[in-house]
């Protein structure tokens, strides 16, 4: 690496961030076990480690809102009309590159969608709800747990 990982993270916000784009793969990979506290999946593509990378690094230096301050902005974004989903809208797919907090029980944990599952931990799952029961220890619909849907089955867009 062009420096150690410590001066590396001590630079700005915006230093970090743009020297993302300049990194190899091998210097990726050492921001990415220093961020995430462990390897990352063995297919992952240089662009989604430093979109992973950088969300990390964003949150990290400026902070994140937790899972129920989100879901109340969101709510609130409703209510005013600002934003319409309906049930079957494309915004509540989880697609490639889709990151999604969830706090529970005071940890706060986040998921990064791939082509080829879940990223959680630097671990690949196959479905959101995988990663549910590992983080529960029980049987969750992963789109529930997630927010991505309510216990009527009605996408969580779609309440009133």
């Amino acid at each position: 690496m062009r420096n150690t990982n410590e001066n590396h993270w001590s630079r700005t916000i915006e230093v970090q961030l743009d020297s993302l784009p300049n990194l190899s793969r091998s210097e990726l990979l050492k921001l990415w076990r220093h961020s995430y506290g462990s390897d990352p999946p063995e297919k992952i593509s240089d662009l989604l480690m430093r979109q992973a990378i950088a969300h990390r690094l964003q949150v990290k230096h400026l902070g994140g809102l937790n899972f129920s301050t989100r879901r109340a902005l969101k709510g609130l974004l409703e209510e005013s009309g600002a934003i319409r989903c309906s049930p079957h809208s494309p915004s509540k797919r989880v697609t490639n590159g889709t990151v999604l907090v969830r706090e529970w029980h005071g940890v706060t944990h986040q998921v990064t969608a791939t082509e080829k599952g879940v990223l959680y931990r630097g671990k690949l799952f196959r479905s959101l709800s995988e990663v549910a029961r590992e983080i529960t220890g029980r049987r969750w619909s992963g789109p529930l747990f997630f927010g991505l849907r309510t216990a009527s089955g009605d996408s969580a867009s779609g309440r009133k």
